[in-house]
C-alpha cells in the first residue's frame, strides 16, 4: 500500500519541503509516503472561484493512482485523534488499496471532488498555511504508523 499526498501549490518554503521529506523518509517501508505537487490555477484574470477549483480538481484527479481511496482534507471533515487515525490506517492497509490525500489551493477543493471522496478529514480547527498542512499530515501519518508498530514515539 502506498500513501500519496496530492497538494495544490508549488515552490513551498524550504523548511516545509525539508520537514515533509523527513517524515516521508521515516515512514515504514510498507507505507511509503509520496508528495505530488499540483499546479495552482492562476488567480489573475477574473475567473470565478468555481472555475479555479474545477481546474485544480482535474489536475488532482490526474495525479491519483488507479484504485486509490481518496481522502480530502477539509475544515468540515472528521476530526480524528492519533489513535483513530492509526485505526483508519490499519483498515486501509487491510484493503490493500493505495490512499491518496488531497489538499486544495487557496480557495479550497472543488465541491464535486469533495463529494466523490471516500472520506473527508481535517487537521485542525485552525486555519493552516498550505505548507504547514503538508507537514502536519506527514507527521500525523508517521505518528499513526509508529503507534501501529508500538513505537514509543506516541505517548498518551
Amino acid at each position: 500500500m502506498k500513501l500519496l499526498l496530492a497538494a495544490v501549490g508549488t515552490r513551498m518554503p524550504t523548511w516545509a519541503d525539508a520537514a515533509f521529506a523527513e517524515f516521508a523518509r521515516r515512514m515504514p517501508r510498507e507505507l511509503p509516503l509520496e508528495l505530488k505537487e499540483i499546479k495552482a490555477e492562476p488567480r489573475s484574470g477574473g475567473k470565478p472561484v468555481e472555475a479555479l477549483q474545477s481546474a485544480e480538481a482535474g489536475r488532482i484527479r490526474a495525479a491519483l493512482p488507479a484504485r486509490s481511496r481518496l481522502v480530502v482534507l477539509d475544515e468540515r471533515g472528521a476530526d480524528l485523534t492519533t489513535q483513530q487515525l492509526a485505526a483508519r490506517l490499519r483498515q486501509w492497509m487491510e484493503t490493500g488499496d493505495d490512499v491518496a490525500f488531497a489538499i486544495g489551493g487557496p480557495d479550497g477543493l472543488a465541491t464535486d471532488l469533495k463529494s466523490t471522496a471516500d472520506e473527508t478529514m481535517r487537521l485542525s480547527s485552525l486555519t493552516l498555511p498550505h505548507a504547514l498542512a503538508r507537514v502536519l499530515l506527514a507527521e500525523a501519518l508517521y505518528r499513526a504508523a509508529s503507534l501501529l508498530k508500538n513505537h514509543p514515539y506516541h505517548r498518551e
